[in-house]
């Protein structure tokens, strides 16, 4: 058997190798992939930037005690509409009266100590007055030898006393009394303000979006118990890219759509782009300010499309490929697909800049893009 697989005829094994040389050339001729080509230009280029977001209030504010105590009433509930001024929460003041009371009768107690001292002081200044005329009198019925010595350094004695007496009422002595009097005051008036802290009340006008207390409850001092938001401007808050930022303004009108009114359209206005990237980085906040008419609500989703205009290398859309959030084309040169990273600009529905990766007159794939690897044989049209 072996013996007669040896000995093929010539003219068999000539027939199986043009038979296996022909497929390989089959297959290879398969490998060169149809491809259609475009030329990077330098054009301008027309799109809208696409923004999202969810509507949020122009302004909220977090409303808290600036007092520690129990809450005695609570004036709205959340979803309610307030007014500035209105009471939102009461505490119990009744230890803070009672302390007011004490507080009025030590400064009672302290005005009464001054009085005293002031009579002391007028007492005092009789007592000088009398003792420098009978010191006068005696000097001089001393100098005339009239009266002993002895009578002369028992009313300088006297003199001094009164003189250091009256310094005393009317200096030091008055004094003390009177910072009594000013610190009774102060813990009056210290007193009197906490009993104000102690009624809540609205800063400004809008809705109850929160309310964390309840009647009976001890709060503390600083701890927000209400947030009240103002809706009568609303903000859509979004994202563009580094490169978006640039063709937007502050002040530019724009129509917005409101998912929960899918046929009506809202007029706002960009209000801020934020000068600092967010977190995430290459994105930049921007804020649409919106007049609610009334119908609108806090946390409903928006869109609007931005018109923008800019200058650049373009190609169509359908020559850009996506690898690991990489954007990158493949050039065709001598009928090899070179791959190549590139970024990404201003885009429409056709278009595309490309802002670094690609030279103006290059030619790229805008077909099996996706089918493409680097240094692949192609047949260009």
């Amino acid at each position: 058997m072996w013996r007669q697989i040896k000995f093929i005829p010539a003219f068999l094994l000539a027939a199986l190798l043009v038979f296996v040389f022909s497929g390989c050339a089959d297959k290879s001729a398969d490998q060169v992939m149809n491809v259609k080509t475009a030329a990077a230009a330098d054009q301008e280029l027309e799109a809208k930037i696409q923004l999202s977001g969810v509507l949020v209030p122009e302004k909220t504010v977090d409303i808290s005690s600036k007092i520690s105590g129990q809450v005695v009433s609570l004036g709205f509930e959340a979803g309610s509409a307030v007014k500035a001024g209105d009471v939102l929460m009461q505490l119990d003041t009744e230890s803070l009266k009672a302390q007011l009371l004490q507080a009025q009768a030590s400064q009672l107690s302290a005005e009464a100590a001054v009085q005293s001292v002031q009579n002391q002081a007028s007492t005092a200044k009789i007592n000088l007055d009398a003792a420098q005329k009978d010191y006068d009198r005696t000097k001089m019925l001393y100098a005339a030898g009239a009266v002993p010595l002895s009578q002369m350094d028992d009313v300088t004695d006297k003199l001094d006393l009164a003189r250091n007496q009256y310094k005393n009422a009317s200096g030091p002595a008055l004094n003390q009394a009177n910072a009594a009097v000013s610190t009774a005051a102060a813990n009056i008036k210290n007193i009197q303000v906490q009993i104000n802290y102690a009624t809540v009340k609205s800063p400004s006008g809008g809705i109850v979006a929160s309310r964390n207390a309840d009647v009976g409850e001890v709060v503390s001092a600083g701890v927000p118990v209400m947030s009240i938001v103002d809706t009568k401007v609303l903000k859509m808050k979004s994202t563009v890219t580094q490169d978006e930022l640039p063709l937007l303004s502050e002040g530019k009108e724009v129509d917005l759509t409101v998912d929960s009114y899918p046929d009506a359209e809202f007029k706002g206005v960009i209000s801020s782009l934020g000068p600092i990237a967010v977190s995430t980085g290459e994105v930049f906040p921007v804020e649409i300010s919106i007049k609610n008419n009334g119908s609108l609500k806090a946390g409903l989703s928006a869109h609007t499309s931005v018109a923008a205009r800019a200058r650049g290398i373009v190609v169509p859309v359908s020559a850009i490929a996506q690898d690991s959030g990489k954007s990158y084309v493949f050039v065709i040169k001598d009928k090899l697909a070179e791959r190549r990273s590139v970024k990404t600009g201003l885009r429409n529905d056709q278009l595309i800049i490309i802002l670094t990766g690609l030279n103006k007159g290059e030619r790229v794939a805008v077909t099996n893009v996706n089918s493409l690897t680097d240094r692949a044989a192609v047949n260009p049209s």
